[in-house]
């Protein structure tokens, strides 16, 4: 019996033992595997989904072409007399007007050129008035007989020469004049200038190169190029009689812009290495959103605009009903949109009815949700594009 007793004290220790060892290994897994202890986490929380805003787009049938914007005018400012450059009267970067002062070279020695020229041609006036005085007073003499010949005709030959003399003067005088305007270098448009390539104090002359740039920044011209298959369908657009021609530009940032198109011409010719023809259209730019030199996107159409909403493909559903959207509302709560279809445009979908733009669609987590059930969002376009 006493043997039995000790059978039993040695199980217990050993369920003991066996005890602890699950209790301790059970510990060990939920510190390496904590997500073993977790509960599903889709039985009680709401789902997250994306959504985005449905778009009001224009769907004018419309062409777009790759086009590069180009000043009418531009400017190189060159000295076109010499001497040192006393003032810089411009802030670079900035807008100047046509007649606006920029720079202003040593006006000393070119003030003192027009007076001595003034004096020359003052002296020359003086002789001539003299020399015409004596020849007519040969000729009253001689018409008296009482002066020869000879006399007459060196008496006219040196009213004449005084009389070149004047005229003479009066060129050196013209021009000494023009040297002095010349030393105030004026703006010859309307535009912006850029950096001053050489400052005040620098000596310059007529070989010096430019000073500034200047170029025109309203209007400007976009040009793009449009191929020898392409150009008889865009010809009958701007053609097209009963049908306005509009255009839309669309800017590096993707921003849409609308701007008066003020003329348009194209290319005499086609260039054969290309087999493209160049268009260019002018806009004003007042505001000065269209830069020199940059690209853009123009979208050439005719006719009255027409705007749509549209949604991305991904957000479309089907049943036997036809098709529907899932929408999430103000209080993030998903509701089922019956939508009618209309074509593809752009790869995204046009809705003909059922929908309105700036609605919450959901684009991703479909198959999480259902109509009625409250749910997270994130938004994958936070604003739409302007403009479409």
């Amino acid at each position: 019996m006493k043997v039995g007793k000790m059978s039993n004290r040695k199980i217990l220790r050993q369920v003991i033992v066996l005890c602890s060892g699950v209790a301790v290994g059970w510990f060990l897994n939920t510190k390496l595997n904590p997500h073993m202890t977790m509960p599903m986490s889709g039985s009680g929380s709401m789902p997250f989904v994306l959504v985005e805003e449905a778009q009001l787009q224009d769907i004018t049938p419309s062409k777009k072409f790759i086009g590069h914007v180009e000043a009418i005018n531009e400017v190189n400012i060159q000295p076109q007399v010499s001497g040192y450059l006393e003032k810089v009267l411009f802030n670079e970067g900035s807008a100047v007007n046509k007649g606006d002062i920029l720079f202003v070279i040593e006006q000393q020695k070119y003030i003192a050129t027009v007076d001595l020229r003034k004096a020359e041609l003052d002296k020359a006036k003086a002789s001539f008035t003299q020399l015409e005085k004596e020849y007519k007073r040969q000729k009253s003499l001689n018409q008296q007989k009482f002066a020869s010949e000879s006399k007459l005709d060196e008496a006219y030959s040196n009213m004449l020469q005084a009389q070149a003399s004047v005229k003479q003067a009066e060129a050196n005088y013209e021009l000494a004049k023009i040297d002095l305007e010349h030393t105030e270098i004026r703006s010859p448009i309307n535009g912006y200038i850029g950096k001053a390539m050489i400052t005040a104090g620098n000596y310059v002359s007529t070989s010096s190169g430019t000073l500034a740039n200047i170029v025109q920044t309203d209007p400007v011209r976009i040009v793009f190029s449009v191929t020898d298959k392409e150009m008889p369908d865009l010809k009958q657009t701007y053609d097209q009689e009963g049908s306005e021609t509009y255009s839309k530009i669309i800017l590096a940032n993707n921003k849409v812009i609308k701007k008066p198109l003020l003329s348009r011409f194209n290319d005499n010719s086609i260039n054969t290495g290309t087999a493209t023809m160049s268009i260019y259209s002018e806009f004003e730019n007042k505001d000065g959103t269209l830069i020199p030199g940059g690209y853009v996107d123009i979208m050439i159409g005719s006719g009255p605009e027409k705007n749509a909403v549209t949604v991305s493909q991904a957000a479309l559903a089907q049943d036997e009903h036809g098709s529907y959207v899932m929408i999430v509302n103000q209080n993030n709560v998903v509701e089922q949109r019956r939508i009618v279809l209309g074509s593809i445009s752009n790869d995204r979908q046009i809705v003909t009815s059922g929908l309105k733009a700036g609605e919450k669609v959901i684009i991703q987590g479909l198959q999480k949700v259902a109509n009625g059930k409250k749910v997270r969002i994130g938004m994958i376009n936070e604003q739409t594009a302007e403009g479409k």
